[in-house]
């Protein structure tokens, strides 16, 4: 950084400071938000969360869901799980769909509140209906499951597939697994795989354990032993556990120059969709 633009970051925090001090709740974000990254002053969280906090007390719902977010880390402020709730939900009483989500996962782990899957509902759904993606997965699980909501898989695929559609590799694995029991939607094998490929080239571990199973049944896919094989020794190496059995199990199934050409084809997959 020159001196120049030092200097004008310094000017601009100087000018940002005296309107947050006489209650400009932008210049208050602006002004926690240097603290926070550094930006004409040294990081300094305890600062930022001065600074968010007046003003979130002015109304501000996205400086209540961090402030929030502090308190559950413990930036700036002591770890306090009783504030983060406070903040979230009145964030979340305003519509910030962040907020909403995050107590809908409070609510349904039964995380500093009491356990409550009809609480957890609620907020998913007033998140989902914003677009939020995890959300909207989440919502679609509990319709799945019947907590907290009539079981009704119909419904559980509407939201589910919201969510697949916005990329969500969580969602888009279980969309593929409806697909493949018929759960809400005609059972169809080709989808099935569809959805789970998508979800297993986004690095989402358990997919790739699908897909590796759909290539050894050959439902939605050739039957390829070779392909299965790659598939799962992906998995593993994004950390799914529950391995070393399968591979022996696949390993029966080839010849030597099967395995060299499924852990080549490992190598490939990794080139073709990331250090995954």
């Amino acid at each position: 950084m020159t001196n120049r633009q030092e200097s004008e970051e310094v000017r601009r925090f100087k000018e940002t400071k005296i309107k947050a001090e006489q209650g400009d709740a932008k210049a208050q974000v602006n002004l926690g938000v240097m603290y926070h990254e550094g930006e004409g002053v040294p990081k300094n969280y305890k600062e930022a969360a001065k600074w968010y906090r007046k003003a979130a007390e002015q109304g501000d719902d996205w400086m209540q869901y961090i402030l929030g977010l502090m308190y559950s880390k413990g930036e700036g402020v002591t770890q306090d799980y009783g504030e983060t709730v406070k903040w979230w939900r009145e964030a979340a009483e305003q519509g910030n769909a962040l907020a909403q989500c995050k107590l809908g996962e409070m609510y349904y782990e039964g995380e500093n509140v009491p356990q409550d899957y009809m609480k957890a509902a609620k907020w998913f759904r007033m998140a989902a209906r914003q677009g939020l993606d995890e959300a909207q997965s989440n919502l679609g699980e509990m319709y799945h499951l019947g907590q907290g909501v009539p079981q009704d898989y119909v419904e559980a695929a509407k939201w589910v597939r919201k969510a697949a559609e916005r990329g969500d590799a969580h969602a888009q694995v279980n969309f593929g697994v409806m697909y493949y029991r018929g759960h809400g939607v005609l059972q169809d094998y080709v989808e099935a795989a569809k959805w789970v490929r998508k979800a297993a080239e986004q690095g989402f571990a358990m997919a790739q354990v699908y897909l590796s199973a759909m290539y050894e049944e050959g439902k939605g896919v050739p039957k390829d032993y070779v392909e299965a094989y790659a598939w799962f020794l992906l998995a593993k190496e994004n950390g799914y556990e529950d391995s070393s059995e399968k591979i022996y199990f696949l390993e029966k199934r080839l010849t030597v120059k099967q395995i060299e050409k499924g852990q080549a084809r490992v190598e490939e997959l990794q080139r073709l969709f990331g250090a995954k």
